[in-house]
Parts: C-alpha cells; sequence; structure tokens
C-alpha cells in the first residue's frame, strides 16, 4: 500500500464515515490539560483531519484548529461539518506538506490518522511547524474485544470478509514505532462506545477503507454475517461497540 493510495481510500465512504465513526471522549480533553497543560489559546495542528471528529474537540475547547486533510471529498465534508466554528481553517495538505508556517502551532495531533504518514517527512514537517516546547498528540479508537463478544464477532468478519484488513491493521501503530517518532512520549488509555442500531452497524462497517463496496464479492456474505451478528447481540434494537481511545502525548526534535 502506497502513501498516495491512502490518501485517496476514503474519497466512496465519506456520508458512512461522517454518521457513523465513533468520536472521541472529553476525558481526551481532561487528560491533555492535565499532562500537557492544554489551553483554550493553544493553536492545533489536526492533520489527516478528515471528517472534523477529532477537530471538533479541540474547537470545542475553545482552540484555532487548523484541519490538514489531502483527501478532497474528505476534507469537503470536514468543512460542512464545522461549518460553525469560527476557529476552524481547512487546509489541502499532508502530514508531510503541511502548508503552515515555521513555529506557527502549539500542537499537532493526529486522530485516526498516524498509521497513513511518511514517518520520515512527517517528523520533519511537524518539528518545522510547532512552536519550541510543542507537543504532539496521537489518538485512535481500538476495539476492545477481551471482554466484549459483540465485538470480537465483529472483528471475525472484518478478518473474512475486509479487502486487504490485514495489512491495514498491521499498519496501525505500534508502542515502539510511536516512541521512535517523539523523543518523549507517554500513553493513555480511555474508554469509548457507540450504540449502534442495525443501519448504523452498517454504515459503520461500510465506513472502513477495507471493507468491500456493494458489488463486490464478499459484500453480499459480509453482510448476511453482519445481521446474524446484530440479531445474536442486539437488546432493545441496538447493540454496544467497545473501544478504547489510545493517546500517545510527548515532544518532538529533529532527528528523534
Amino acid at each position: 500500500m502506497t502513501f498516495t493510495d491512502a490518501k485517496q481510500r476514503f474519497s466512496t465512504r465519506v456520508a458512512d464515515y461522517v454518521r457513523y465513526r465513533p468520536s472521541y471522549p472529553s476525558a481526551l480533553l481532561d487528560l491533555l490539560r492535565a499532562e500537557c497543560i492544554l489551553r483554550p489559546g493553544h493553536v492545533i495542528a489536526d492533520i489527516g483531519s478528515g471528517t472534523g471528529f477529532f477537530s471538533e474537540l479541540f474547537l470545542k475547547n475553545g482552540n484555532r484548529v487548523y484541519g490538514v486533510e489531502p483527501n478532497k471529498d474528505m476534507r469537503q465534508a470536514g468543512e460542512e461539518y464545522l461549518a460553525s466554528y469560527d476557529g476552524f481553517s481547512s487546509i489541502d495538505g499532508s502530514a508531510e506538506a503541511t502548508a503552515l508556517d515555521d513555529a506557527s502551532v502549539d500542537f499537532v495531533t493526529a486522530g485516526q490518522s498516524f498509521h497513513w504518514f511518511e514517518p520520515d517527512a512527517a517528523r520533519r514537517e511537524f518539528v518545522r511547524i510547532l512552536k519550541p516546547g510543542g507537543w504532539m498528540v496521537i489518538a485512535w479508537n481500538d476495539r476492545r474485544m477481551e471482554e466484549a463478544p459483540c465485538t470480537r464477532a465483529y472483528e471475525d468478519i472484518l478478518e473474512r470478509f475486509g479487502i486487504d484488513y490485514k495489512n491495514v491493521k498491521d499498519s496501525y501503530p505500534e508502542a515502539d514505532r510511536i516512541q521512535g517518532f517523539l523523543s518523549t512520549s507517554s500513553e493513555r488509555d480511555l474508554p469509548n462506545h457507540q450504540i449502534l442500531d442495525w443501519d448504523s452497524l452498517r454504515g459503520r462497517l461500510r465506513s472502513s477503507s477495507f471493507s468491500p463496496t456493494e458489488g463486490h464479492p464478499n459484500y453480499a456474505p459480509m453482510m448476511e454475517e453482519l445481521r446474524k451478528l446484530f440479531d445474536a447481540y442486539q437488546q432493545d434494537g441496538q447493540v454496544r461497540m467497545d473501544y478504547f481511545t489510545r493517546v500517545y502525548f510527548g515532544h518532538m526534535k529533529a532527528g528523534a
């Protein structure tokens, strides 16, 4: 998988992504206030901002946010989603070329996007745009499977029918990779979940970049298995998808 391919993968999934992807818990802001002294006056560069979920968390905190997104369809969806926030600016750019000024931001953030970056070029760019002492925050929602049988069954469907699920899953950032990207780093896990009816569960699956689209040989059997999952685990017409939001935060320096 090339990084160019990665930047185009979600173009056909924007509507489902906006409606059905999980957001981020407000406890993430509490964590950053306590550990990184996050304040409303800080300027945020949200890299791979997509449809705007992670950016919105900081906008609600009163921050100025530059959403940097290379995919045109995702970027436009983010602009529409965040149109009511005066503090949001949308930028056609990437982790490797943000178009932001030198030493112009206090935080660089990446929500559900770090694994798409080209590490060396992204590190150079982030060091360039961060103010001295600035912070990098990396977060993503990961399914919590150990004590959640519904979530385990959903994972099994992805493994059986996803087009290139293993490649994407293997690209998710591991601790040692992030610790090599940052000069200092700390890690926290925060609880998160979604409550989904049948239409929402279908949309959640379709929003994934590795999910086969309608017309693909895997699509119909995948949806059949998803229906079986829903019927087995639903209560009052809803299922619960459990996640943890994993957060890394730290500083950067050239050549880390």
